[in-house]
C-alpha cells in the first residue's frame, strides 16, 4: 500500500475556536486535578508504548490524551507494512521522551475501533489530543516524513492545548517491580471455581465479573469468564437439534454461532473457528458483526498465544477484507 501524503489537515480542523477551547479547558482541568493529587509520576521508557483494546480505549487513550498526545497505530499481524512501521514508531516514541504516547491497536481484535475511525486500510496512524481525534497518515512512509508529522503534532499539542507531555524516568526501567498484593481476589476466584464445579454457571460468571470490575485485565478472571459464559450458553442446548439446525440452514448465523459453541466445548477448535469465519465471509451487516464478535469471544477461551488462534485471526482478516 502506498502511503498517502503526510498531512496535518486534521489539526487544522481542530483549530476551530469552539472545539479547541473546549478541549483545552478539559486538558487544563485534568492537569489541575493531577497536580492536586500530587502530580503525575514519571514513567519508564517502556511505558511510552502500550497495547490498547476496545475495553481500555476510553481510559488508555481518551483520558490520557488530556496530558499527552496519543498516537494510535492501527496494525495487524498479517500486514507486512505494519511490521516496518510499528518498530519505527516504537523507537520514536522512546526518542521523543514523553512528548507523545504510542497506542497500538490490533484491528483484527478491535474491529469496532477500526470502524469508528473510518479506517479503510492499514497501517493507519491517528492521534488523539485532549480528546480530539485527527488523522496523521496511512501506509508506511520514510522516517523523515514521519518525524516531520510528529514534530507538528507535539507543537500543536503544546501551543493550542498546553500539553507538554509526560515525565520519563530512564532509571525506572531497571527498578524492581512493586510486589503485587497477595491473593486479593483469591476468595472470588475460589468462589468462581466452586460454582463451576457445582454447575452454577451464572454464579461463576458473576464471580469473575466481580474480579474484573476492580482489575479489568486480570488474566485468570478474563479467561475464566470467557469459559464460564461459553459453558452457560451450551448448558441448556440440545446438541442434536443445534447441529441439525446448522446443517439445514447454512445461512442462519444464529444457528452457526450455536453450533460453533458446541464445537469448541467438544474440543473441535478448528471446526468452531472455521464455521464462524465462513459465516463472516458469507454475510454482512449485523449478521457479520455477530459472527465476528462470537469468534473473538472464542479466541479468549483458547488464548491469544495458541497457534490455532493465530491462524484463525489471519483467516478472519482475509474474510473481512
Amino acid at each position: 500500500m502506498q502511503p498517502r501524503n503526510m498531512s496535518m489537515s486534521g489539526v487544522v480542523d481542530l483549530a476551530a475556536v469552539k472545539a479547541a477551547g473546549e478541549a483545552k479547558a478539559k486538558a487544563e482541568q485534568a492537569r489541575a486535578e493531577a497536580a492536586r493529587q500530587g502530580g503525575t509520576p514519571a514513567v519508564a521508557p517502556s511505558a511510552l508504548v502500550i497495547d490498547v483494546d476496545e475495553a481500555g480505549f476510553e481510559h488508555d487513550v481518551l483520558q490520557r490524551s488530556a496530558e499527552v498526545p496519543v498516537v494510535i497505530d492501527f496494525w495487524a499481524e498479517w500486514c507486512e507494512p505494519c511490521k516496518q512501521l510499528g518498530p519505527l514508531l516504537e523507537r520514536l516514541a522512546v526518542e521523543y521522551n514523553g512528548r507523545f504516547l504510542l497506542a497500538k491497536v490490533d484491528v483484527d481484535a478491535n474491529q469496532m475501533l477500526m470502524q469508528q475511525f473510518g479506517i479503510q486500510g492499514i497501517p493507519a496512524v491517528f492521534a488523539v489530543v485532549a480528546g480530539q481525534a485527527l488523522p496523521l497518515f496511512q501506509g508506511a512512509a520514510p522516517e523523515a516524513q514521519i518525524r516531520e508529522t510528529l514534530d507538528q503534532l507535539v507543537l500543536v499539542a503544546e501551543e493550542r492545548f498546553g500539553l507538554t507531555g509526560i515525565q520519563v524516568d530512564p532509571a525506572a526501567e531497571g527498578a524492581e517491580p512493586a510486589a503485587a498484593p497477595v491473593g486479593p481476589y483469591d476468595a472470588l476466584l475460589e468462589a468462581a471455581m466452586s460454582a463451576l464445579d457445582a454447575g452454577d454457571m451464572a454464579g461463576a460468571v458473576q464471580a469473575y465479573k466481580n474480579v474484573l470490575a476492580d482489575d479489568p485485565e486480570h488474566p485468570e478472571a478474563r479467561l475464566g469468564l470467557a469459559q464460564a459464559e461459553l459453558l452457560a450458553r451450551v448448558q441448556s442446548m440440545d446438541p442434536h437439534a443445534v447441529r441439525k439446525a446448522a446443517a439445514d440452514a447454512p445461512g442462519d448465523v444464529a444457528a452457526q454461532i450455536a453450533a460453533a459453541d458446541l464445537d469448541l466445548v467438544g474440543g473441535h477448535v478448528e471446526d468452531a473457528f472455521g464455521r464462524l469465519i465462513d459465516a463472516v465471509r458469507r454475510t454482512a451487516g449485523e449478521d457479520r458483526t455477530a459472527a465476528r464478535l462470537r469468534l473473538l469471544e472464542l479466541f479468549e477461551v483458547i488464548g491469544a498465544d495458541d497457534p490455532r488462534v493465530t491462524a484463525a485471526r489471519q483467516a478472519l482478516a482475509r474474510a473481512l477484507y
